[in-house]
């Protein structure tokens, strides 16, 4: 069952259950997919629909940090709630043993010991890594202290 279908199905069920902040999560989710494949003129695979959840959790997580800032700890926690129905629809994060392994092994792929080819080293630890949830940040930051 695709990624779309599955946001139906939970949505109908969602209505059923009464649960107003889940039901409205899942809404935004699908309506956020449905504004990509407008955009690019074409149905987005899983893949793309990844990709548009993982942005979402990042402007989520961009909201929930203002809205500490501006002590409304309130919206904050919404958001976070937000972050978690989000989440559980994505593929799973890659452990830390995964991530170094990935790193080392692109590292020796690639023979990159330059902090100037840093990128060629992300692309090979990224497809490594493919089929789960990369924080990109994350990842950018563990092979920038693997080449200094």
């Amino acid at each position: 069952m695709s990624l779309q279908d599955q946001l139906q199905r939970d949505i109908q069920q969602a209505m059923r259950d009464r649960a107003g902040e889940r039901l409205s999560a899942l809404r935004m989710m699908k309506a956020a997919i449905k504004n990509k494949e407008v955009e690019a003129m074409k149905p987005l695979d899983d893949a793309g629909c990844f990709q548009v959840l993982a942005t979402l959790i990042k402007q989520r997580k961009d909201s929930a940090e203002q809205f500490r800032k501006g002590h409304r700890p309130e919206l904050a926690e919404k958001e976070e709630r937000e972050i978690q129905v989000i989440e559980s629809y994505l593929p799973a994060a890659p452990s830390e043993e995964e991530m170094e392994k990935a790193i080392r092994e692109a590292m020796a792929e690639t023979g990159v010991t330059s902090l100037k080819q840093m990128g060629v080293v992300m692309k090979a630890a990224q497809a490594r890594l493919s089929g789960k949830r990369v924080d990109g940040k994350t990842l950018s930051d563990r092979v920038r202290a693997k080449l200094h």
